[in-house]
């Protein structure tokens, strides 16, 4: 006797009842087949799926960093020392949020294969077989990679009240007091926005992050270098501080490269990785030319 399939793309019946149960949401951590049975997810995650993960642990993280270095002042020597902090806070979160994730206790994750966008919000594909009553089958079809992000931004948020604050009040002496924790603040302001952003939009943010991590490396190295008037190799070299913006700005650009080759054919995507200091170069050598009082100059004289 064949089982009748459950309505829907993401309903099923319980593995251990087939015949008798009831078409409804599977359990956390599992996902239909072909057959609509609620299958446990078993596979690792692709290199993509660590990708897209590793790109919403850095937000915080570059969040943090900027917030620092915007309220910490130029004569601040804290700087250094909270950006140091930040980076121990999302290191112990995203450690911590491995091991507590399903298998408990150890530094990887079982998780459910992306299929297309719509695995994102199976809320918006719950069916309606007699057109009047609906079938909650609402779950995380991409288990884990929607709820691990939350758990992540919760334990950087725990972690940074934790450390933060008692760093900032022993070391942040050439800042005001009302100036101190101002980097503390934007944070509580900036989580939940990632919050919201990974909520509505983690499955549109999961194609597209190696668009955005490229398009926005791109933007804010040629507004720092613009910023910080960098015109020459020289004028790049002369502060270490630079060299830093510089080679932190091309590992984005590398893994953006990364992400979006997913590596598939090492000979051929490995090369790629030499456009990285691309941008770079292409502004330096090109800078001297869009210079703005040269251009009035040249145009006041009737060049």
């Amino acid at each position: 006797m064949s089982v009748k399939l459950c309505p829907g793309l993401y309903c099923g019946r319980p593995r251990l009842n087939l015949t008798e149960g009831e078409c409804g949401v599977c359990p956390r951590g599992e996902r239909t087949d072909g057959e609509k049975i609620c299958r446990m997810c078993v596979e690792s995650p692709e290199l993509y799926d660590w990708l897209y993960l590793g790109f919403m642990a850095l937000l915080p993280l570059v969040l943090h960093w900027f917030f620092i270095e915007w309220y910490s002042g130029k004569k601040s020597s804290s700087a250094l020392f909270q950006h140091i902090t930040a980076l121990f806070e999302c290191s112990a979160a995203a450690i911590v949020t491995l091991l507590v994730n399903d298998p408990v206790g150890m530094l990887s994750i079982r998780s459910c294969k992306v299929q297309m966008l719509s695995d994102w919000y199976t809320m918006l594909y719950n069916p309606s077989p007699d057109y009047v009553t609906t079938l909650h089958c609402t779950q995380e079809a991409v288990y884990p990679l929607y709820t691990i992000v939350f758990i992540y931004y919760a334990f950087c948020l725990v972690f940074m009240m934790m450390l933060r604050p008692l760093l900032v009040k022993k070391i942040a002496c050439g800042l005001g007091k009302s100036d101190r924790f101002k980097s503390i603040y934007a944070a509580l302001y900036f989580f939940p926005i990632l919050t919201v952003l990974q909520a509505v939009g983690g499955g549109l943010l999961y194609y597209a992050f190696p668009y955005i991590i490229l398009v926005l490396s791109l933007v804010t190295l040629a507004v720092y270098m613009s910023a910080s008037e960098i015109q020459s190799f020289r004028n790049l070299v002369a502060k270490k501080k630079r060299l830093v913006v510089l080679f932190s700005h091309w590992l984005l650009h590398a893994y953006g490269i990364i992400s979006i080759s997913r590596l598939d054919k090492l000979e051929q995507d490995l090369p790629l990785l030499a456009l990285v200091p691309t941008p770079a170069l292409f502004y330096l050598l090109t800078a001297k030319f869009t210079e703005p009082n040269r251009i009035l100059s040249e145009g006041g004289n009737g060049h």
